[in-house]
């Protein structure tokens, strides 16, 4: 059983990966807390085209765009974020919290 809620292809499965694995080192997340908030973003979504729109972005971008609500005032890895104010985390003990 896969981490990620969504019914995917394993080229998405693998950018969900990288996704969550950016969020950690961006953000200082557990890797529980990243997988959350990507099943939060796409819980049932299905993603089985090599076509689909996902692909069409890379996990910096993802990352960004799931931690922040896609409110994202500038894409530079060197921004100042430190006024951002970060989405919500999944309520704990829902099913977006796929590991332990």
């Amino acid at each position: 059983m896969s981490k990620f809620l969504a019914n995917a292809s394993i080229e998405v499965l693998e950018l969900l990966d990288e996704v969550a694995s950016k969020m950690v080192s961006l953000f200082s997340l557990s890797e529980a807390e990243a997988v959350a908030r990507v099943n939060a973003q796409w819980p049932e979504q299905k993603f089985l085209e090599d076509s689909d729109i996902i692909l069409h972005e890379d996990a910096y971008y993802w990352a960004l765009f799931i931690y922040y609500d896609g409110e994202v005032p500038d894409w530079t890895p060197s921004a100042d974020r430190s006024s951002w104010t970060p989405a919500p985390k999944p309520e704990a003990g829902t099913k977006y919290w796929t590991l332990g």
